[in-house]
C-alpha cells in the first residue's frame, strides 16, 4: 500500500518553498471525517447536528479495521485512482470483503470524480458486477474514469483490481447528478 501511495504522491503537485507550484497532474483528495462543513449550504444544518455528522467511510474509528484508503485525481485526464484496504470489520464472506463495503468504496470514489468535475452531486444509478471476491487485509486498486457527460449527468465506469491489475474483483458503471446542496440541505 505505501509503494503504491508514493507512486502517487510523487506524480501531485506540489508548492515549493518560494510559492510556486510544481509538478504533476495528479492531486491527493483531502479525507475528511465529515463534509458538512465544506459543504457549500452547510451552515443551514445545526452545531449539533453538524458535529455528529460523519462520512460513512469514516464511522469506524479503530486504525486499520475499517475503510483504509486514499483517493487521488487526475482532473485533465478525467481519472480518480483509490488505494484501498478493508479491515476486518468489513467482512461479508469468511475472510473476504463484505459486497457492501466493495459498493460504499466504488461509490465514493466515482462520487469523488464526478463531484470533482462538477461540484456537489448525487448518485442516481450505481451498477456493480462481482467478479472475485476480495480478501481481507489485501490493497486493491480502484480506478475510475469519466465515460461521458449530458448536462447535470456524469457517467462514470469503475474497476476493482489487483495492485498489479493482474485480477479483476469488480466492474461498475455509476451516474451521477449536479445539485444544489443549499436546496438539499433545506429539505426543499
Amino acid at each position: 500500500m505505501l509503494r503504491l501511495y508514493e507512486q502517487y504522491s510523487i506524480q501531485c503537485e506540489v508548492e515549493t518553498e518560494g510559492g510556486e507550484n510544481r509538478g504533476g497532474q495528479w492531486q491527493r483528495l483531502p479525507s475528511y471525517n465529515r463534509s458538512l462543513k465544506y459543504a457549500t449550504g452547510g451552515n443551514y444544518l445545526s452545531k449539533i447536528i453538524q458535529s455528529k455528522a460523519r462520512l460513512f467511510t469514516r464511522n469506524i474509528r479503530d486504525p486499520g479495521a475499517g475503510f483504509e484508503y486514499v483517493v487521488f485525481a487526475n482532473k485533465e485526464e478525467k481519472r480518480c485512482v483509490c488505494i484501498f484496504q478493508a479491515g476486518h470489520r468489513l467482512e461479508g464472506p469468511p475472510g473476504h470483503v463484505h459486497g457492501g463495503a466493495t459498493a460504499t468504496m466504488i461509490d465514493t470514489v466515482t462520487g469523488s470524480l464526478a463531484a470533482l468535475l462538477s461540484g456537489p452531486v448525487m448518485t442516481a444509478n450505481l451498477n456493480i458486477n462481482y467478479r472475485s471476491a476480495i480478501p481481507l487485509g489485501s490493497t486493491v486498486l480502484i480506478e475510475t474514469s469519466l465515460d461521458s457527460e449530458e448536462g447535470r449527468k456524469k457517467f462514470i465506469s469503475c474497476k476493482v483490481t489487483s495492485t498489479d491489475g493482474s485480477k479483476l474483483h469488480t466492474e461498475a458503471t455509476a451516474l451521477f447528478l449536479s445539485i444544489n446542496i443549499s436546496h438539499l440541505l433545506q429539505g426543499g
